[in-house]
């Protein structure tokens, strides 16, 4: 039997996938608002780079993996057009209909799917853009996600992989102090669950940096990674291109 990191505790591989769930069953409807309060609002910041640095055109097809709330989504949707394809999706079923919700209040109508990114149902070399923000650390095996999102993008599309990393050592012991006293109890007067915002903060810590990250890519069939580093290294954007 197999064991993952679920936070700081180690679990069964099976028991990171139920415990992962029950984490965002919990915060969906207030998912939005915790974002804002947890980053100040950067988190909008981060996305539009992400946007920028994607070079999104009219007539893509883009596959946004964990996409949640359907932000990011909803952005590359307009960036694409009528003759492009944006695909929402996400692990969590309570995550990606309040995402469908949302985008339907504002007319948008997109192909929704729950799937795991470990085994996309899509076919090989289909997208142009591949992206995944504040998802790959809650993945049990990356480097078989990794893969996954290169079989499904054509040679030369852009995997755009935003996620928290590792900050600037001078501003470690000041993240540590805001990560493990403050967003716990934003959690609970917020969204009344300490313990789901105690996971993400640990999951942080968990998951690879910068280098590792980038090592991870190439190793999965990018063969060539860029890091932009965002916000003294709190949030990374990597940029593979697959072969």
């Amino acid at each position: 039997m197999s064991s993952t990191h679920f936070g700081f505790q180690t679990v069964d591989e099976r028991e990171k996938a139920r415990r992962v769930r029950g984490v965002f069953d919990s915060v969906a409807s207030r998912y939005d608002v915790m974002n804002d309060l947890m980053s100040l609002g950067m988190h909008r910041v981060w996305k539009h780079y992400t946007l920028t640095v994607a070079d999104v055109r009219p007539g893509h097809r883009v596959l946004d993996i964990a996409g949640g709330t359907g932000d990011l989504a909803l952005a590359f949707a307009k960036r694409v057009g009528p003759t492009g394809c944006v695909v929402h999706t996400d692990i969590n079923e309570a995550m990606l209909r309040t995402g469908r919700d949302r985008l339907l209040d504002l007319g948008v109508v997109l192909p929704t799917v729950v799937c795991d990114a470990e085994r996309l149902p899509f076919p090989d070399q289909h997208f142009d853009r591949v992206s995944v923000a504040f998802g790959l650390r809650n993945m049990t095996h990356k480097d078989q996600a990794l893969r996954e999102m290169c079989r499904v993008l054509k040679p030369g599309g852009k995997l755009l992989v935003l996620e928290f990393s590792k900050v600037a050592p001078p501003l470690e012991k000041a993240y540590d102090w805001y990560s493990f006293n403050i967003l716990p109890q934003l959690g609970r007067w917020v969204a009344r669950d300490e313990a789901s915002y105690r996971y993400l903060a640990e999951s942080i810590r968990m998951h690879p940096g910068q280098e590792a990250l980038k090592d991870l890519m190439k190793q999965n069939g990018f063969r060539h990674v860029d890091i932009h580093n965002l916000s003294a290294g709190i949030v990374a954007l990597h940029v593979g291109i697959r072969c």
